[in-house]
């Protein structure tokens, strides 16, 4: 019964809009009067695949969001573990210091970055917006992986060392499979933070970095539905695709490591 719950809750809350909004990106604007009718247009489509600069923003978008996903992973599961496993002084201070750029007003924080990244010679580069977006994107990365890490506990990890486990054995053998459920939250909110950011990507970026957000914001102001629809529908569909795309690595990484560990024996 609670799982039937579960499911219908989740259709209508999470399924049904997307459904909608798809649907919404293949029918023409209905204005208020007017007879309803369902007719079948790619006008929508049509308008987000003709700017000429389209492809290579969502190429540099995806760039730009799966290396900020990666460093993400990166500094998340080792402080995550760090923050978890470890007990040492000034513990709870560091673990709030991490999370103070989410209070920063998102305006003063690129403006200030943007004094370093011009004296560093990273402005108007993609690496830059990269190491912008991890302002707003490694403290929650930081906290899924502290949340992971306390579920996994320390236990399993001892074990593993007792027995003369190698530290990458256990990392491919133990921690990756149990973590992955926190890596795909890490990795869902990282991509979508980074995509949809507009003003660090505008300010670090300097109009030279053109990804996704900075063609598709101008369509705000616009009314036509149909437009909005189908931008709204791509953003939508890239972090589902690069969860996806992490679930595939993530299995390669241990089928591998499966076959390298027989090999050995």
């Amino acid at each position: 019964m609670k799982k039937s719950l579960f499911y219908s809750l989740s259709a209508i809350f999470f399924l049904l809009p997307g459904v909608l909004l798809m649907l919404k990106s293949v029918t023409p604007v209905w204005k208020w009067g007017e007879a309803f009718s369902f007719t079948f247009t790619l006008r929508g489509w049509e308008t987000f695949l003709m700017d000429d600069r389209i492809f290579h923003a969502l190429f540099l978008s995806i760039l730009i969001a799966l290396a900020a996903t990666f460093i993400n992973l990166a500094i998340g599961m080792i402080s995550g573990k760090a923050l978890s496993h470890q007990n040492f002084k000034g513990k709870s201070l560091i673990e709030t210091l991490l999370l103070l750029p989410l209070f920063l007003p998102v305006m003063a924080a690129a403006l200030g970055l943007h004094i370093t990244m011009i004296r560093l010679g990273l402005a108007n580069t993609w690496f830059g917006v990269v190491l912008v977006h991890l302002v707003p994107t490694v403290p929650y990365t930081i906290k899924v992986m502290k949340a992971g890490y306390d579920r996994l506990g320390g236990g399993m990890l001892e074990q593993a060392q007792m027995l003369g486990a190698k530290p990458l054995y256990i990392f491919r053998t133990v921690e990756l499979p149990l973590l992955m459920p926190s890596i795909r939250s890490a990795v869902f909110l990282t991509v979508t933070i980074s995509m949809s950011q507009y003003v660090l990507t505008a300010v670090i970026g300097g109009g030279s970095v053109i990804t996704l957000p900075i063609i598709y914001y101008p369509f705000l102001q616009s009314v036509d539905d149909t437009v909005m629809a189908a931008f709204s529908t791509a953003f939508a569909l890239l972090p589902i695709i690069a969860v996806g795309a992490v679930e595939i690595v993530s299995k390669l990484i241990r089928a591998n490591g499966l076959v390298l560990n027989r090999g050995v024996k």
